[in-house]
């Protein structure tokens, strides 16, 4: 929690206790969640904790820098805890979405936009991801 904590007060974010909790379950939890799915991983441990509470925090830190908000998912805001630069990869059948490391293109992306200054870059590779590919040939074979 100590990384957590100092994570939010570098972002000028007071670190309340379910402040922290959906910051520590983004730091710790890559799956690029919804505000239903952390809110029904923390809710257990946190009865107190509202649906409302949580997208108010992730407002706040998408709002400070802390978090990315991921626009992919037509259905629902996805979030990030990992602000680097990097890419993401959503499987067309089931969903999931991973990260992809961006080595060396950094730079070059941030120099290609307009002369202001880019604060956000999304770049989405979309297809299927190695388990839907085998479910699908199995299909195809039978």
């Amino acid at each position: 929690m100590v990384r957590t904590k100092e994570y939010l007060v570098s972002h000028g974010i007071r670190p309340s206790q379910q402040r922290m909790a959906v910051m520590s379950f983004l730091l710790n939890h890559p799956i690029h969640p919804t505000v239903d799915q952390i809110y029904s991983a923390l809710c257990d441990s946190m009865p107190t904790l509202s649906r409302t509470t949580v997208y108010n925090t992730l407002k706040l830190l998408v709002e400070r820098g802390a978090v990315a908000s991921l626009g992919i998912d037509r259905t629902s805001e996805r979030f990030d805890g990992d602000t680097s630069l990097h890419a993401h990869f959503m499987c067309e059948q089931c969903g999931v979405i991973e990260d992809i490391r961006l080595e060396g293109t950094g730079e070059c992306l941030r120099t290609m936009g307009p002369k202001g200054e880019i604060r956000s870059i999304q770049l989405l590779y979309k297809g299927l991801c190695p388990q839907c590919k085998q479910t699908e040939a199995l299909q195809n074979n039978n």
